[in-house]
Parts: structure tokens; C-alpha cells; sequence
């Protein structure tokens, strides 16, 4: 620790202490009975347009967005951008879709989209392998925050585990305590802590550079130098690839647990719709943070791995004490996210997973083993953090995106259209998940898959191509064997 600046490390500390408090104080927030899961793990399902709009904010601009996101624009240049589309197309979806499901979830008191999915198809094993999916996917995205907190201490200085294992058990402690009310109010602090950071990063870096003219100047000549497929504007050979990166990203996003979590503790649909027209605003401060890979290459910052570029940056250019804020809002960024998925996860696994093994079903034994496997899911994350590369996390958060993408049929299009019938959709989803994990498995877990068209090659996103095999396969099964069960869907919820 010989390297450790003791006047941002104290900064770095004290908003730690901060959050910490908030956590705890959480659960004395919109109080609620937290031995009802639905109050535990959906915060009462009352959250306004205000809060769901932090919630939501919090829990999908990450502490791993803010490292990895300048750090793959440091790499490869434009194609790293392929973020900002992937957002833009995202909010339009959450502003037609989710409205719809909130709707239906509500009357029927689901709390996971597994549980839409029991509701609509009954039955028990696909709900599961719907459930297993998001549990699965989920993991190594927790893990990930982990990885992001890492990067951000170890740029204060401090080397070791234990850093990380103490945040780990606050973390832990108040999520078990406080629920989902804990990131909720966490996320206020966070979203504010890194708005000022990047405000103030896209203001103060390129005066100090010379101007945005000389930073994109000074990337230009880097990566034509480098050559290869970066540039500081898209190659047409990736036209295809960014594209349906885009796209793909975009569909799997609020399939996830977090993001779906944080979208059914909304207090109403049209919380719901507020928050779709609002959080483009968290799209223009990705596109800022994007550029930091950019500035950081204008700076002359060399790295031995591109996820220490961010503090890097910071440590060149700012004074120690805005160092310690900044690395306490990236920090916090990895709390909040890591604390919804760890809730969703564990909603998950106690609403359709547990119910094939106990029949201790009461409200009471619900909540209190989401709360143990939401510590367990955690754990893991951390002993996945601490004993393996980083780069087998990022290897599963790929495959996990692929995974993910593939239950947008059952629940998405069954809001839309009573035609799949279960077998359909469980034949469509085994389909997608074999097909895109040997894909990915092909491409030595690379995101793309070259095809090749007439003597053209098209990269395109692996999760794309097992979407479109799963829905073929769904419709397909089910024009054969059609739906039998008539939906217990709530009357004019689909026709709305």
C-alpha cells in the first residue's frame, strides 16, 4: 500500500461510510412488513416515477459500464460505442412492452417473469427453466460489479482481497436487512455522485487537452497507427456486427432479473411509460463516459489492462481529493446494481425454483430464503471475483446476454399473441440456448458470428441468431401442437 494517496482514500472512505448508513437507515424507508416478499424483494411494489427512475438508472448504468465501456472505446475505438444505440433502442421497448406485463404482474401479484410465465402456460418446468436462465445469467454480471469496485481500489493504492470482502459483507448485510429499498435509496446518492464526476470530467479533461478538436485528433492518429479494424468511425466490414450488437443488447436488457425487478416495484404502468421517456437522459451521460477512452489516449495514459484506464485518467488529471469521490461513485455504482441482481436472482430461485423441493410455501418462508440466497448468490459472486480471471466473468456475462435473449419469446410475445403453446416455447428456448452457447463456444466466446451470404461475409451478434432459431422453432412446434390451456391472462391487458 505503499502507493496509497491518503487524502483520496479518506474522500473514497467517508462516501463509502455515507452509503453505508443510507443502506441501513433504507429499511425505515416507505416502511413495510420485509417478512413478505413482495415487500422484501419489490420494495412494496410503490415506487413513483422519481424513484423507479433512479432504481432503473442505478441498476443498468453499472460500475462495470463506467470501466469497461471508455475502456473498450481505449481498445478499439468506435465499435465500442455500440452502447449508445443499444440504449436508444431500448426505451421505446420498455415504453410499449413493460407497461403491458407491469399490468398483468400486478393483478396477479407475480413477482418474477418466470412467474408471468407459470401464470400464462402453467405448469412448472419451463417457469424453472425460465428462472434458471436469469439465475445463470445474472451470476457472472454480479461478479462483474465486483470486478469493477477492483479495478477502482486498486487505483486508490490499496492491493489485497480484503477491501473487496469488506464491501462484499455491507453489501450483504443490507440488502438482507433493507431489500430492495436499499439500492432504491442508494441509488440516489450514486446517480448524483456520478453525474457530477462525468459533468465535471468532460468539462475540466479536454480544456486540459486542448480542446475536443485535439483529443479526437490525437485519437485518430493512435489508432491509425495501431491499424487493424479500430478508428475513431465504423469500418464497413462492422457495420453489421455494431448493428445487431445493438439491437441484440437491447432486447435481452430488461429481460434480465434486475432490470426486471426494478420495473415491477413500479407503483403503476405509468410509472412505467414516465420512466421510458425519461431515462434517455442516462444515455447521453453513457455517450460522455464513452469519450473518457478517448480523452484517456489524448493523455497519453498507458495501461497494461484497458479496465484501469478510467482511474488512470483520473489520477493524471485531477487532485487527489476529486480522485477519491470519483472512485467512491464507481464504487457505489457496483453496490447498487449488484444488490437488485442479487434480489432478483434470489426472487427467482424462491418463487419457481424451491417449490420443486419444499412445499413450504408460506409468505413467511419466502422472504426469508430469498434473503439467504440472495447472501449465497453474493458469495458466489465474490468467491468468483477473488479465485478466478477476469476474463472467464467476462467470458459468462457474454454467454449469459445470449442466454438471457433467448425467454424474450415467452415473455414478450404471449403479451401479444395466445398462438405458443409450451411446448413450442420450451423446444424454441432449448434451441436458442444449445445453438448460441456452441456458437460462442465456436468463436472462443466471441460476441459475433461471421455467415457467410452469396460471398459476403455479415458478422452479426450470436444471441441474434439464436433468437431467430428460437423463434422459428416456437412457432413452428406450436402451429403443431397448439395451445390447449385457454390464458388465464387478465382480460383486455393484451388488446390494450
Amino acid at each position: 500500500m505503499s502507493n496509497v494517496d491518503p487524502v483520496s482514500l479518506t474522500v473514497f472512505i467517508g462516501f463509502f461510510v455515507l452509503v453505508t448508513v443510507v443502506g441501513f437507515f433504507a429499511a425505515r424507508w416507505k416502511r413495510g412488513d420485509l417478512t413478505q416478499l413482495h415487500e422484501w424483494g419489490l420494495g412494496g411494489r410503490q415506487f413513483g416515477a422519481v424513484i423507479s427512475w433512479f432504481l432503473v438508472g442505478g441498476d443498468f448504468y453499472t460500475a462495470y459500464t463506467v470501466i469497461a465501456v471508455p475502456a473498450l472505446v481505449y481498445s478499439v475505438g468506435a465499435y465500442g460505442f455500440f452502447a449508445l444505440p443499444y440504449t436508444i433502442i431500448v426505451y421505446p421497448f420498455v415504453f410499449a412492452v413493460m407497461p403491458k406485463l407491469w399490468k398483468i404482474a400486478h393483478a396477479k401479484k407475480h413477482i418474477t417473469a418466470a412467474d408471468y410465465v407459470q401464470g400464462e402456460y402453467g405448469g412448472k418446468w419451463f417457469p424453472a427453466a425460465v428462472a434458471l436462465t436469469g439465475i445463470v445469467a445474472t451470476m457472472p454480471y454480479i461478479a462483474l460489479q465486483l470486478v469493477g469496485m477492483q479495478v477502482v481500489i486498486k487505483g486508490l493504492g490499496v492491493s489485497g482481497e480484503l477491501p473487496l470482502i469488506v464491501a462484499f459483507v455491507i453489501l450483504a448485510l443490507y440488502t438482507y436487512t433493507s431489500g430492495l429499498r436499499a439500492p432504491a435509496m442508494i441509488a440516489f446518492v450514486k446517480d448524483i455522485m456520478i453525474f457530477i464526476v462525468v459533468i465535471a470530467a468532460v468539462w475540466i479533461i479536454p480544456s486540459k487537452l486542448g480542446g475536443y478538436g485535439h483529443v479526437f485528433d490525437a485519437a485518430d492518429t493512435f489508432f491509425k497507427a495501431k491499424g487493424g479494424a479500430t478508428g475513431i468511425t465504423l469500418k464497413p466490414a462492422q457495420f453489421t456486427a455494431y448493428a445487431s450488437l445493438a439491437l441484440g443488447s437491447a432486447l435481452a436488457a430488461f429481460m434480465y432479473p434486475h432490470t426486471m425487478t426494478a420495473v415491477l416495484s413500479s407503483s403503476s404502468a405509468n410509472t412505467v411509460r414516465k420512466n421510458a421517456i425519461f431515462l434517455p437522459i442516462y444515455t447521453l451521460l453513457l455517450g460522455l463516459i464513452a469519450l473518457l477512452g478517448y480523452m484517456a489516449i489524448a493523455a497519453g495514459v498507458h495501461v497494461t489492462s484497458a479496465s484501469d484506464v478510467v482511474p488512470a485518467l483520473f489520477r493524471t488529471v485531477f487532485p487527489s481529493w476529486f480522485v477519491g469521490f470519483a472512485a467512491a461513485a464507481i464504487a457505489i455504482s457496483a453496490l447498487v446494481p449488484a444488490a437488485i441482481m442479487s434480489i432478483g436472482a434470489a426472487n427467482l430461485f424462491t418463487r419457481n425454483l424451491w417449490p420443486l423441493i419444499s412445499r413450504n410455501t408460506s409468505p413467511e418462508a419466502e422472504a426469508k430464503t430469498a434473503k439467504l440466497v440472495s447472501l449465497l448468490v453474493k458469495f458466489g459472486a465474490l468467491l468468483f471475483t477473488v479465485f478466478l480471471p477476469t476474463q472467464f466473468a467476462i467470458d459468462l456475462q457474454l454467454l449469459g446476454g445470449v442466454w438471457i435473449l433467448q425467454i424474450f419469446p415467452a415473455i414478450v410475445f404471449s403479451l401479444y399473441t395466445r398462438r405458443l403453446s409450451t411446448p413450442g416455447l420450451f423446444l424454441g428456448w432449448l434451441a436458442g440456448i444449445v445453438l448460441g452457447s456452441g456458437l460462442a463456444i465456436l468463436q472462443g466466446l466471441k460476441p459475433v458470428f461471421a455467415l457467410h451470404v452469396g460471398g459476403a461475409t455479415y458478422p452479426v451478434y450470436i444471441g441474434l441468431l439464436a433468437l431467430a432459431l428460437n423463434i422459428v422453432v416456437s412457432f413452428t412446434v406450436s402451429f403443431v401442437m397448439p395451445r390447449r390451456v385457454i390464458s388465464h391472462q387478465v382480460a383486455g391487458f393484451v388488446g390494450e
